[in-house]
């Protein structure tokens, strides 16, 4: 693959986090493994899979391994190496800081990746897949965000952000450190350097974009490696994101033309194999596109007219290559996720993987497009690297799953019920190992971000380090993740159905589905919990605020006060997105949406989970929940995570969270003591747990 890869620190956050968590300890030969419920500790030593690359020549696959090191409190990154025929799989990077974005030089004989390593900052290292020491490649002042090999694999591009210049330093030498806001921009442009300079020495490199007119993306090399294709924005401010647009740099003279100008976003180009026209994902020339379809469009390298493909799929494509077969890309199918290829000419779409409900994704297709490297998981299985041919018939590589063989974990499957307006909605339930039908469980609803997110039915998922469902399975309760309206894959016009009415049709979503598992003789109504991150934790506030249904809340980064949350987010179109109006310009939407709105109403005991520094959903929304809960003399506690923004993206921090859910639903829900959030019980030097 010729585009760049980014390797920016992610944050462990419910609505981005689409894999589970994986890797552990081998069960003992010739011995059934004694079955036990999972543990919080359990859970935060457990290895995740992710990035598998696909060798030039097929025959081997690249993918990272993370872990939990808690001496340094990270999650730290690893790349390992497996054959694609099988075999045992070799670590190749070490140390205490992460080795991510794998990427094969086109030879085969170099796997460059990103690491900071050297000095903190993001650099761009390589290493033989045959093992050795790694070689420094960079010296990028700002370190680097994203990475690619061109063609011929004589130089690489990347991305940095621009140095601070002298004026800057002397500006805060004088007056200290202040910024204007949304008008002062660190923006990212294109580099590059030549590989084997660079192997005798880290390289600087050579500027090939400048100036304050744009802001660089996602970029592509044309297969010639004479031109470079990116996306751009006016800034790097995330409320200018619908300003994205194609350009193409000609590495020869250094010009720079724009070959696609139109409203809304469009953004990650990638070459024809020919290198006459560039692919890239578009909106379509409309402003309000959140919740709307985006599209894969074809556009002449030299611009000109727009030719779309994918107006007949209903859902978003996320191309992956462009081959001699055809145009590869993902995209989910309700709970499933899945590779099509599509013909350029004719667009017609074939859907490449089996079966129906297959959980695969972060494919790497191989240059002769016959051979394909991916992420996959199941109901029994953590995520695993795997490789296949078409017609597809898929080998897994790794033993992931491995780790878990002595837990007792629930089972899951998806449901469906309809919603209080008709619209049918799907959502994973997990069910305890023995559940029996006859018995009435408690139920614990654990609502994902997004809005467009959505809950699959994949063992341990993605939101495990804030929401421990195996753990409550364990203790007896079922666990419903609902795809409430506006969740992914489900196509645009379910997406829709919450504009203008967020919040309200979630909640019918939600409390219609715990209705279907009562009206089943499941559920014993008395012990009902909700629980959500972001997106999640706004739905979990709303019903908090505006029903009696459940017996306790747990509200994660959630928004109360639309008023609130437009005027401090740094994704302000979000909201005029959904809402269709700003405060000021319509009220009425803004109170209907709110969960202050009905605070009168509340009467359930909450717990508020916030980052400290969170921007995305800014920190006073928690407060004014809080405040609003107990003016009503409703039991509330909140919980600052101190230095997070809006995922906690620490072991230690991930671990609280997990403890003061499991303490507060443990209270209300399965009757232990009422728990002291300040005392969480702590390990005696024997191992023995003690409270402060």
């Amino acid at each position: 693959m010729r585009r760049s890869s980014s390797f920016a620190p992610r944050a462990i956050v419910p609505a981005l986090l689409l894999a589970a968590l994986a890797a552990g300890p081998a069960p003992v030969p010739g011995r059934a493994p004694d079955k036990r419920a999972p543990t919080v500790e359990d859970l935060m030593t457990l290895k995740s899979v992710g990035a598998p690359r696909l060798s030039p020549d097929g025959t081997r696959v690249a993918y990272t391994v993370t872990e939990t090191d808690l001496d340094q409190d990270a999650f730290v990154t690893q790349i390992w190496l497996v054959e694609a025929g099988g075999g045992e799989p070799l670590q190749l990077t070490r140390g205490q800081k992460s080795s991510t974005a794998p990427a094969w030089s086109p030879d085969g004989k170099w796997l460059a990746f990103a690491s900071a390593r050297a000095e903190d900052k993001p650099q761009v290292f390589a290493i033989r897949p045959d093992g050795g020491e790694a070689v420094q490649l960079t010296k990028a002042e700002t370190g680097v965000n994203g990475f690619a090999w061109s063609p011929d694999g004589r130089t690489i591009a990347f991305t940095a952000g621009d140095p601070v210049t002298d004026e800057a330093k002397a500006r805060k030498d004088r007056y200290g450190d202040f910024e204007v806001v949304r008008r002062e921009y660190t923006h990212t442009h294109l580099w590059t350097f030549d590989v084997s300079e660079a192997l005798g020495a880290p390289q600087a490199g050579k500027r090939r974009t400048s100036g304050r007119s744009f802001t660089v993306g996602a970029f592509d090399w044309s297969p010639d490696g004479a031109k470079i294709a990116f996306g751009g924005t006016v800034n790097p401010d995330l409320v200018n994101g619908g300003t994205s647009d194609i350009y193409v740099l000609d590495l020869a003279g250094g010009a720079v033309k724009k070959i696609v100008d139109l409203p809304g976003p469009d953004s990650s180009p990638l070459f024809a194999p020919d290198g006459r026209s560039v692919l890239f994902s578009t909106a379509g020339g409309r402003r309000d596109y959140f919740a709307r379809n985006i599209g894969l469009a074809v556009v002449p390298v030299e611009g000109g007219r727009i030719r779309p493909l994918t107006g007949a799929f209903d859902e978003n494509p996320s191309a992956v290559a462009w081959t001699a077969e055809g145009i590869y890309f993902a995209a989910l199918r309700r709970t499933a996720s899945h590779l099509y290829r599509l013909d350029p000419e004719t667009l017609q779409i074939s859907r490449m993987t089996t079966p129906d409900d297959a959980m695969a994704g972060a494919f790497s297709v191989a240059r002769d497009g016959k051979r394909v490297a991916f992420q996959t998981a199941s109901a029994t299985a953590l995520p695993e690297i795997a490789v296949s041919e078409f017609p597809w018939r898929p080998r897994v590589l790794t033993r992931m799953t491995e780790q878990v063989a002595d837990w007792i974990l629930g089972t899951r499957e998806v449901v469906s019920w309809k919603s209080r307006d008709g619209a049918v909605i799907e959502g994973v339930l997990i069910k305890p190992a023995g559940f029996d039908p006859a018995r009435k469980y408690a139920l614990l609803c654990a609502i994902h971000g997004g809005p467009t997110g959505v809950d699959r039915p994949a063992l341990l998922g993605g939101d495990t380090r804030y929401y421990p469902s195996d753990i409550w399975a364990a203790r007896g309760a079922l666990i419903l993740k609902v795809n409430y309206r506006g969740s992914a894959g489900y196509g645009a016009k379910f997406r829709l159905l919450n504009y203008r009415n967020l919040g309200v049709g979630d909640a019918w979503d939600v409390l219609s589905g715990v209705d279907h598992l009562v009206k089943k003789g499941w559920v014993d109504p008395a012990r009902v919990g909700c629980m959500g991150w972001s997106q999640g934790g706004y739905i979990s506030a709303f019903l908090t605020a505006s029903s009696r249904a459940f017996k306790a809340v747990s509200v994660g980064a959630g928004i109360s006060d639309w008023a609130t949350y437009y005027y401090n987010t740094d994704i302000t179109p979000f909201t005029i997105n959904y809402l269709g109006a700003n405060p000021v310009d319509d009220p009425a939407i803004y109170a209907k949406t709110s969960p202050m709105t009905y605070i009168k109403k509340a009467s359930t005991p909450t717990l508020i989970q916030h980052g400290e520094l969170d921007r995305r959903v800014p920190i006073p929304n928690a407060y004014e929940l809080r405040q609003g809960l107990e003016d009503r003399g409703v039991a509330v506690e909140m919980v600052v995570y101190k230095g997070f923004g809006h995922g906690i993206s620490k072991p230690k921090a991930a671990r609280a969270v997990m403890e003061h859910n499991l303490a507060w639903f443990g209270h209300y829900i399965f009757g232990d003591p009422r728990p002291d959030l300040g005392a969480p019980p702590l390990p005696k030097k024997d191992g023995a747990a003690e409270k402060k």
